[in-house]
């Protein structure tokens, strides 16, 4: 018992110097989301596969005409991404910002500007999804 008690007396005195510093600068909070949006469509199974993408596209340059059929999160590190997507006004994002493509919709991206466009995409799917599927005007 008291070795035990010493133990613990050991560990209070380690443990409170690390406390008291960390309560001085008070916890890190998290800084408020880039993008918050409710999104339809997040796949339902047991597990799900999380893939992160870097995309490069050069002035001009445009994806396939596609679909996804999940969410498909944008972030934009350079240049403008434009959004065109069938039935809706085309969305721009710039340096910092991000947009959500929404699933099962025909769409295609465009960098109209004059400098590379690289953006990180986030896709949440089942496993072994394919990550677009060509689409048909």
């Amino acid at each position: 018992m008291r070795s035990s008690i010493g133990i613990s007396l050991a560990l209070m005195a380690l443990v409170l110097p690390l406390t008291s510093m960390g309560q001085e600068r008070g916890p890190a909070k998290p800084p408020p989301p880039l993008l918050r949006e409710i999104v339809q469509g997040m796949p339902k199974g047991e597990k799900q596969e999380v893939r992160v993408i870097v995309a490069t596209l050069k002035p001009g340059e445009a994806t396939p005409f596609h679909t996804h059929r999940f969410p498909v999160t944008i972030y934009i590190l350079e240049g403008t991404f434009t959004l065109e997507m069938e039935g809706r006004a085309p969305v721009t994002a710039k340096v910092g910002q991000a947009i959500v493509e929404p699933p099962q919709v025909k769409m295609t991206g465009y960098n109209r500007g004059t400098e590379p466009m690289r953006v990180v995409i986030f896709y949440v799917s089942d496993p072994d999804t394919p990550f677009l599927e060509p689409a048909h005007h």
